[in-house]
């Protein structure tokens, strides 16, 4: 399976999967139409479905355009997005451990609610053990950070981030934002001694100083650096001067939210 990063808007990051046997393809997070078309156009692919994360226009603003192309395309995201029909032509709805495959991998859905009540993940589990896993996860978990509270609570969020800190440290994070270096000067103030993050907070400065992507990260990584998933950590804890889990993460979300 061939991941594809398109970037779109101004910090969006769009996703096609292919295979090189194959003429099909996968839109991921089609925000922008047009750049999912004139990619399948160059290659000469044909586009087999559309995976969505959640409802919001910069994920679901291309569906449309797409499928008047390509009209035999399933659409598929969240049963509660499909009962509210935020979704532009969804044709399925998608439950926790429902699975689906495409180019001989198997992703698992995972029901994520926090950033919006209808958020899920594609999370593509290794195909050897020596190859790593594919997570796709919207704006759920960002490279050094997490999505805003625009549905849910912190207690609902955090759960769900912790259900992605469950995966392997090897899982590649496809998420749909260029956001990582504003994250990372936030988790500095928040975690100034943590010197993987000083070494990662200098790298990426320099990726970005050259317009290079820092998408995909990598999971663990974000586990020793992201303090979104380390509500749990001492260090944290004392800075934030909080100890219940939900109330760090509340206290990090909210002052993530004034940075």
């Amino acid at each position: 399976m061939e991941i594809i990063r398109l970037p779109a808007f101004n910090d969006n990051y769009l996703f096609v999967l292919r295979r090189e046997s194959c003429q099909g393809a996968i839109a991921i997070d089609p925000g922008d139409g047009q750049v999912i078309l004139d990619y399948l156009r160059r290659q000469h692919l044909s586009l087999e479905a559309i995976y969505i994360t959640h409802h919001h226009p910069d994920h679901v603003g291309g569906n449309r355009l797409l499928l008047s192309q390509f009209p035999d395309a399933a659409v598929y995201g969240s049963v509660h997005d499909l009962s509210k029909g935020r979704i532009p032509g969804q044709t399925h709805g998608l439950k926790d451990g429902d699975r689906l495959t495409i180019c001989g991998r198997t992703a698992e859905v995972l029901f994520v609610p926090g950033h919006t009540q209808g958020h899920i993940v594609y999370y593509f589990p290794p195909a050897s053990p020596d190859l790593p896993g594919e997570l796709f996860c919207g704006d759920t978990l960002f490279a050094g950070g997490c999505g805003r509270l625009l549905e849910g609570n912190p207690q609902q969020l955090r759960r769900s981030l912790q259900r992605l800190r469950e995966l392997p440290d090897t899982t590649h994070v496809w998420c749909a934002h260029e956001y990582t270096l504003k994250n990372l000067h936030f988790a500095l103030g928040i975690d100034p001694e943590n010197i993987a993050l000083q070494q990662r907070f200098e790298r990426v400065k320099r990726q970005r100083e050259q317009a290079q992507p820092t998408i995909p990260s990598l999971l663990g990584l974000e586990k020793q650096t992201n303090p979104f998933l380390r509500w749990d950590d001492p260090e944290l804890q004392k800075q934030l001067q909080h100890h219940e889990p939900d109330r760090v993460f509340a206290r990090l979300r909210g002052k993530r939210d004034l940075f």
